[in-house]
Parts: C-alpha cells; sequence; structure tokens
C-alpha cells in the first residue's frame, strides 16, 4: 500500500473563538482584490496570517509578574542596574503593522529588597511587546510593572524603534526613529538622577 503525504504545511489548529471566521475573512478579501484563494501559493494565506497574529500577540496569555517575582538577595550600593539594547518587535495597535526597536531598562533597588535576575528585564519587554501596542503604552508598562512587583527607588524605560506604518505607508519614511521615555521613583523626581541614568545607558 502506498502512502501519500500533503506537501502543504502544518499548521496548529487555533484554539481561539473566531478563528474560522477570521480565515474566512481574509479568504474574502483575498478574493475581493481579484486574487484565486485556492491558488498553490494562497491557500495556506489565511492560517498563516492567523498563525502569525497569534504569535505577535501571544503577551496576553503571559503575566509579567512571573518574571519579576523571580528575584534573589544581593548586597547593592544603590546605583542604578541596567539594560541597553535589548531587541523586541510589536504589532501597531492602529494599522496591525509590525515596529521593532530597542528598548534600554533600568532600575534601582530599594535597600534591603531582592533584585531580579539579569534576563527578566528582557522578558518583561517581551511579554508586553507581543500584544497590539502603541510605543507610549509599551514604554509605560515595562516601567509601571517594575514598580510594581520589585518596589524600587526608581525605574525607566526608554524605547527607540522604527514604525512599520510610518516606514512603508502614509507618509513612507523609512529610517525615522521614534523614541519614548518613562520614568519613575528618583529617575522622575530628580534631574541628576535622570541625567546620569542617560550618561550610563550611553555608555
Amino acid at each position: 500500500m502506498t502512502t501519500t503525504t500533503s506537501s502543504a504545511p502544518a499548521y496548529p489548529r487555533d484554539p481561539l473563538p473566531g478563528a474560522v471566521a477570521f480565515k474566512a475573512g481574509v479568504r474574502a478579501w483575498l478574493e475581493a482584490r481579484g486574487l484565486d484563494a485556492d491558488a498553490p501559493d494562497l491557500t495556506d494565506t489565511p492560517q498563516r496570517v492567523l498563525a502569525a497574529l497569534n504569535e505577535f500577540t501571544a503577551g496576553y496569555d503571559e503575566d509579567p509578574a512571573v518574571h519579576l517575582t523571580r528575584t534573589f538577595p544581593a548586597q547593592h550600593s544603590g546605583t542604578p542596574i541596567i539594560v541597553t539594547g535589548v531587541p523586541f518587535t510589536s504589532l501597531c495597535a492602529h494599522h496591525l503593522l509590525p515596529f521593532h526597536g530597542h528598548a534600554d531598562i533600568a532600575y534601582v533597588p530599594s535597600q534591603g529588597q531582592p533584585v531580579a535576575g539579569l534576563s527578566k528585564l528582557p522578558r518583561v519587554l517581551d511579554v508586553y511587546a507581543r500584544r497590539l501596542q502603541t510605543q507610549e503604552d509599551l514604554t509605560r508598562q515595562v516601567t509601571d510593572a517594575l514598580v510594581k512587583h520589585l518596589v524600587p527607588l526608581g525605574a525607566a524605560c526608554i524605547i527607540r524603534s522604527e514604525h512599520g506604518c510610518l516606514a512603508h505607508r502614509g507618509a513612507r519614511k523609512p529610517g525615522a526613529v521614534m523614541v519614548t521615555t518613562s520614568y519613575a521613583g528618583i529617575f522622575l523626581d530628580s534631574h541628576q538622577a535622570r541625567t546620569e541614568l542617560h550618561h550610563l545607558m550611553s555608555g
């Protein structure tokens, strides 16, 4: 007996309600553009689009507290802990187009408080980045999470990114970079602390 296998890629079944309607909508859009939705290169496109969007928004299934409650005791001098140049990709809530860039994340532990593991700050960024976002909200959400779960003397997040909705549609300005900042605690209240932080981040 001969066994035949399909050459079509296997995609996991999507458990989210509305998946069937979503894929039907993508198919209808393809057909409305005058395309053959059953053509070999398009027949799996609705499922591919759905799978990509699910991957981009997987952060809705995650809780940043899981990462920031995993701490350890450490002797600390009261200076900032900083992770710079953390890459990320997120999905613009307005156009469902990607924006990508880098984040600088910092906090100053309070006296006697534990510190988070080095990988936890990038993981918190990823949780929020894998949701429908605006860059302004993403920046603030990272800082708010640090304040809530680590109770630091100060926290900060600076994000620089390029947006697909600006680079590839509308104004079409590739290379333009958006910068957003969020400060809490001493970084918000003290100009000197903020200046020193920027110096460390740029070093």
